[in-house]
């Protein structure tokens, strides 16, 4: 019998690792959406929201580069655990204990530390996990999980927060935190999934840190670009003349796009034999171009022609990103993409926080100019470090034969075997 697509292992992991990764990412977003309530009752401004946001993902970042190989030697069930417990402790935190925005800031660290257990235990699961042919739609689908954060904390104010407060949302995300406990229990125990190896083998396949590093660079600056993006498009969609309600569905509307174009370039991906950088980098060209046109053209269907393209072309990268560089991590797959995920994190933390002050010293026009700069940096540095992987393989060629460069009915370049 024909097992049903919707119930198959494949189908389950990779649901799996977008629902982990979105209960890591949601609390900012949460915090975001609920601002004003929060400020209100813990009595803080504007700058203190700046830094709560900053110490979630500076944390993140943090706990990524240094627990790495930590995460590595676990089992997906240890990380699910791990994710489960500090989900739980900073969500009924900031239920229950947060009276004050000093303890905010404590209670966001712990839930930076969650998101960096929850990313990395899904890039682990969906790069290890998952057959080969289907690692490039996983990880589109996991990172399709950060807009629909997005959009699930915007949804959430109208409704439960309408309803019974700001507090409630963060009870919401404790209690999922114990539901992942509980399915990581009910788990069999198991051993690592595949042997440590990614292509079999042993020095000779290991990850060229040159190229991975300048991967973790360039997603700094394009992490910076990308989430400027995301807390500002609706303040300036406001100041250009955009209601309230409008700049919401603006944001919404380029969430969704963002979806839809990180699962299809994954899906993409899987149906052809590499060539997945210098996508991401005309990804990255295509965000600099929009957020120029955005900061040039202060008229409200320029925002919201160029906003909605700059999330669907713009940050459409995150999935093939992660994806390109746990596939040519060789023997260890988690690690290089925890490269990839510390970038985006740090990215996340000053991006925000440098290009406000920028909105407040010069104004946004130069902001957005300066955003589109911070594209253009990290698309030069993808396709140096893509130059950088190219000369890797060719120098040392894995144990098996690995096809490289793009292609569809087969690669351009081969290289061991």
């Amino acid at each position: 019998m024909v097992q049903s697509p919707h119930r198959s292992p494949t189908a389950m992991v990779m649901l799996g690792a977008s629902a982990l990764t979105t209960l890591g990412a949601i609390p900012p977003f949460l915090v975001g959406a609920q601002a004003v309530l929060m400020q209100r009752d813990l009595d803080f401004g504007p700058s203190v929201l700046g830094l709560v946001v900053s110490t979630f993902f500076a944390v993140a970042a943090l706990a990524t580069i240094l627990g790495g190989g930590l995460l590595e030697r676990w089992t997906r069930r240890q990380g699910q655990i791990t994710s489960g417990v500090l989900v739980a402790l900073g969500g009924f935190g900031l239920a229950f204990l947060v009276h004050r925005w000093e303890t905010l800031i404590a209670v966001m660290a712990v839930l930076g530390l969650a998101n960096a257990a929850c990313q990395g235990t899904a890039n682990q699961t969906v790069a290890t996990v998952l057959p080969a042919h289907r690692r490039g739609l996983g990880f589109g689908i996991k990172q399709s999980a950060v807009p629909a954060a997005i959009m699930f904390g915007g949804l959430a104010v109208p409704t439960m927060t309408a309803l019974f407060g700001w507090r409630s949302t963060f009870v919401v995300t404790g209690t999922t935190g114990l539901v992942v406990i509980v399915l990581a229990l009910l788990q069999p125990r198991v051993g690592r999934t595949v042997p440590r190896g990614g292509f079999v083998g042993g020095a000779v396949d290991r990850a060229p840190w040159g190229p991975l590093l300048l991967c973790g660079i360039a997603i700094t600056f394009a992490s910076a670009a990308a989430n400027f993006l995301g807390a500002y498009l609706a303040s300036w969609a406001h100041d250009v003349g955009l209601t309230v309600g409008q700049a919401g569905l603006l944001m919404a509307a380029g969430s969704g796009s963002s979806i839809l174009v990180r699962v299809v370039a994954g899906h993409r991906a899987d149906r052809r034999y590499g060539g997945n950088l210098l996508w991401v980098a005309l990804q990255m060209a295509s965000g600099a171009v929009c957020l120029f046109l955005i900061g040039v053209f202060a008229v409200p269907w320029a925002v919201v022609l160029f906003g909605f393209l700059a999330f669907g072309l713009g940050w459409s990268w995150p999935g093939l990103f992660l994806y390109a560089v746990a596939r040519v991590g060789r023997d260890a797959p988690t690690r290089a993409s925890s490269v990839v995920q510390a970038g985006a994190f740090t990215g996340g933390a000053i991006g925000p926080v440098l290009l406000g002050l920028v909105v407040s010293g010069l104004g946004f026009r130069e902001a957005w100019l300066v955003a589109a700069g911070s594209f253009l940096v990290a698309c030069t540095l993808t396709l140096v470090a893509r130059a950088g992987f190219r000369r890797d393989l060719v120098r040392r060629p894995p144990s098996r034969p690995f096809g490289y460069g793009g292609g569809v009915r087969g690669p351009r370049h081969v290289a061991g075997g």
